[in-house]
């Protein structure tokens, strides 16, 4: 099932003579009707290129999809009666077990490589029991905006919203007329947590590739400056980009998916053997490096983006709430999964794990070496997908300026998002200090913060105080972390490059 999404040229055009993409999705309390013209070509998972840290397809393409939700409370109780999102599903449906599916595929990727760096600034303890806690509050988090967004939906009368426009609509539809002002601020802002989510993904994956494939080749050859194998990934980075279709991508995406569980395997086997006693390992930490850890868990648990666009597709989205539904059963085998490589691989290197795994594993070893280069190939076609986000959000805003030219100026501006990722990356080349970075500053904003928020929005006449203490304590965590994580994730990156 290879879903054609066209060229984003055509989006781009599309949304030029729009004026934006806000005008689909006016604001409610203008009194104007919701335009629903443009919803069908939206919200597709397609099975074959789901893959990587969330995916990212479905994430700012779409206003509208197919059907969901089954929420409850709200404003327009009449609407939540008369209208009910999960209906009218289309054809293109996924069963209960490619939910499952896609949500592991959405939450594994270069952040579980991390977990035992993630451990060594917690703790054996501290960290695994943080790893359980930062699971159940960021799985609670996927529900509300779940929840939120099938409520939204009713009032708006869409079978769906993409987690930009979730958050739009419930600035939109709040009673305060001094909230509904932020709307637009509120999505754009979303935005752009989303564009430099996955940016930065794109410049872990370039530093993770480009670190496995030196670490593999100097072995054989003589060694290489770490620079150099970052340009020789760029050429195919940057032709790999070129590709305007994702369909075109299928095939190689479930190749690097299967590559990617396989490694997985095969790492495993080695963190298991000649462990030492766990008593030798630090069980804490210290309190100074307590915030990289939390950067480096949150940016692994940045799966909240896949959920909205799984759950439009479902063919049974209400199986996917309930304490043993998809989400839940889904989430605990991912947790339990990042708990394992954690903890083992920490146990197993102590303080000298590096920032991925990988680069750990005995490299005069034909099978680590067949790791390395496997990982690398899967992130590598990971990319492309990860790429597609911050381009659909960029694209629109410079192809507005130059309406004469649209394939040319669809092709700069990939180019130009590929060179600045390498950029990046080419200056901070420590995989531990920009995964923690990343996770710091967007994603506890996406998976902790933004949340809270939303249900607030949506639900503020009906919730019970425990409620509202509850979501202003994970408001909080996020912000404390995003806070300590981003200045500790800096701090030591200006000593990097003080140092040398």
């Amino acid at each position: 099932m290879a879903t054609n999404y066209g060229s984003i040229n055509k989006k781009a055009r599309s949304r030029m003579s729009n004026k934006a993409e806000d005008e689909a999705i006016p604001l409610l309390d203008s009194g104007d009707e919701l335009d629903t013209s443009t919803a069908n070509n939206a919200s597709r998972i397609p099975n074959e290129i789901s893959t990587g840290q969330g995916n990212p397809v479905d994430l700012v393409s779409s206003e509208e999809g197919e059907g969901q939700g089954h929420g409850s409370n709200g404003s327009d109780s009449d609407t939540s009666v008369s209208f009910d999102p999960a209906d009218e599903r289309g054809p293109d449906v996924i069963s209960n077990f490619d939910t499952i599916v896609h949500m592991l595929k959405g939450n594994i990727g270069t952040g579980i490589l991390a977990m035992p760096d993630a451990i060594k600034n917690s703790g054996l303890t501290v960290g695994n029991i943080g790893l359980v806690l930062m699971g159940i509050i960021c799985v609670h988090c996927m529900h509300m905006l779940v929840k939120s967004a099938q409520e939204l939906c009713r009032r708006v009368k869409v079978h769906s919203l993409t987690y930009p426009n979730v958050t739009r609509q419930a600035f939109a539809t709040s009673q305060s007329p001094k909230l509904r002002r932020f709307a637009k601020t509120a999505k754009s802002a979303t935005n752009v947590f989303l564009c430099i989510t996955q940016l930065g993904f794109c410049c872990v994956y370039f530093v993770f590739v480009s670190q496995n494939l030196k670490r593999v080749v100097d072995h054989h050859w003589q060694e290489m400056d770490y620079h150099f194998y970052m340009a020789l990934v760029l050429i195919p980075m940057l032709a790999l980009c070129s590709v305007r279709n994702l369909k075109y991508l299928a095939p190689v995406s479930m190749f690097a998916n299967i590559v990617q569980f396989v490694g997985l395997g095969i790492i495993m086997f080695y963190l298991v053997q000649d462990l030492p006693k766990t008593w030798e390992r630090k069980q804490f930490s210290s309190w100074g490096q307590l915030p990289l850890y939390f950067g480096t868990a949150i940016y692994a648990f940045e799966g909240i983006g896949v959920v909205l666009p799984l759950e439009n597709k479902m063919k049974h989205p209400r199986d996917l709430k309930g304490w043993n539904g998809v989400l839940n059963t889904s989430m605990v085998i991912v947790i339990c999964l990042y708990i394992a490589i954690g903890f083992f691989g920490y146990l197993k290197y102590g303080d000298d794990v590096l920032g991925s795994i990988t680069l750990n594993l005995p490299v005069e070893e034909w099978l680590a070496q067949a790791v390395m280069v496997m990982m690398s190939v899967a992130i590598f076609f990971s990319y492309a997908l990860q790429f597609y986000v911050p381009l659909e959000i960029v694209l629109p805003l410079v192809a507005d300026r130059f309406p004469s030219r649209p394939l040319l100026t669809e092709m700069i501006v990939r180019y130009c998002l590929v060179i600045l990722t390498f950029a990046l990356a080419a200056a901070i080349p420590r995989l531990d200090l920009f995964i923690s970075l990343v996770g710091a500053v967007s994603s506890s904003t996406l998976a902790l913060m933004a949340p809270p928020v939303i249900e607030m929005m949506t639900f503020w006449p009906t919730l019970s105080r425990l409620s509202v203490v509850k979501n202003i304590f994970i408001f909080s965590l996020g912000f404390l972390g995003f806070f300590t994580g981003t200045y500790v994730s800096l701090q030591n990156i200006i000593e990097y490059f003080a140092t040398g």
